[in-house]
């Protein structure tokens, strides 16, 4: 089985075992536990869940309107096919000045990928969502709100910090877009995929998630094998990349498990 299903399905077991039971400002209250990790060989594998389907087109097409685009209008994304940030979209059209707004306000992609290239051994290569200043103009406060970056010979690492993490919906896309992402960086870099660490301050699972889970991790002994990640190897600009560029080869799984958005 991958090491996606078995590394998610044991954070799962936790909070169901141990979790803390409380509401927020949802109203829907939740099961929850701080602290939970995720690391991953990139090298080694592509982390994608196989104990339930996971959209890798519609997270990979979320990825680049945030992180290419760097755009804040949600029609863009519908333009795309993707209504995953319908229930946030404001009337004018976007979801305030979070996520990509703040890449594009201080082209903190630009620079990134600028110090990777050029200083590789910089302790200082973070991108951070959390723009204090704005927080009040966001229709939604950046849930996986920071990264941090590290190129150690010719492998490129990097680290999610999640401060809050939806266990049914939000982290299965989580985690592996941001896996992707880093793979996308390291081969404009000219690097390879090496070490991806994804960091959930508060890993919580929704009440009216709870069944659906559990049908989940009923299925862990059929979990299958990690599926193989392709990218144009043509593609070296960041910006270039298009949804067709990337792809999953051998990706198999148990079937969908419909889960309601808390909003």
């Amino acid at each position: 089985m991958s090491r996606a299903d078995t590394q998610y399905l044991d954070i799962i077991e936790r909070i169901l075992k141990d979790g803390y039971y409380a509401n927020n400002r949802t109203g829907i209250p939740t099961y929850k536990l701080p602290h939970q990790v995720m690391q991953f060989d990139l090298a080694e594998e592509f982390p994608i869940l196989t104990t339930k389907f996971v959209a890798f087109k519609t997270a990979l097409k979320e990825l680049l309107w945030i992180w290419q685009k760097q755009s804040n209008d949600v029609k863009e994304l519908q333009n795309m096919g993707v209504h995953v940030w319908d229930e946030w979209m404001r009337d004018d059209g976007t979801i305030g000045k979070a996520y990509g707004y703040q890449l594009a306000k201080y082209k903190q992609v630009d620079n990134l990928l600028r110090m990777i290239k050029d200083d590789p051994q910089s302790r200082r290569m973070i991108v951070t969502l959390w723009n204090i200043e704005d927080l009040p103009d966001m229709a939604l406060q950046p849930c996986a709100y920071e990264t941090l970056w590290d190129v150690s010979g010719d492998r490129l690492n990097g680290m999610l910090v999640q401060r809050s993490g939806d266990m049914g919906l939000g982290v299965p896309f989580n985690m592996t877009q941001y896996a992707t992402l880093l793979c996308l960086i390291a081969q404009v870099s000219g690097l390879k995929p090496g070490r991806f660490t994804h960091i959930i301050n508060n890993a919580h699972i929704y009440e009216n998630h709870v069944e659906a889970l559990k049908t989940q991790l009923a299925r862990r002994d059929q979990a299958l094998g990690a599926p193989t990640l392709w990218l144009n190897p043509e593609v070296k600009d960041f910006y270039a990349f298009t949804p067709e560029d990337a792809r999953l080869e051998g990706y198999e799984h148990l079937g969908k498990l419909p889960m309601d958005v808390a909003v």
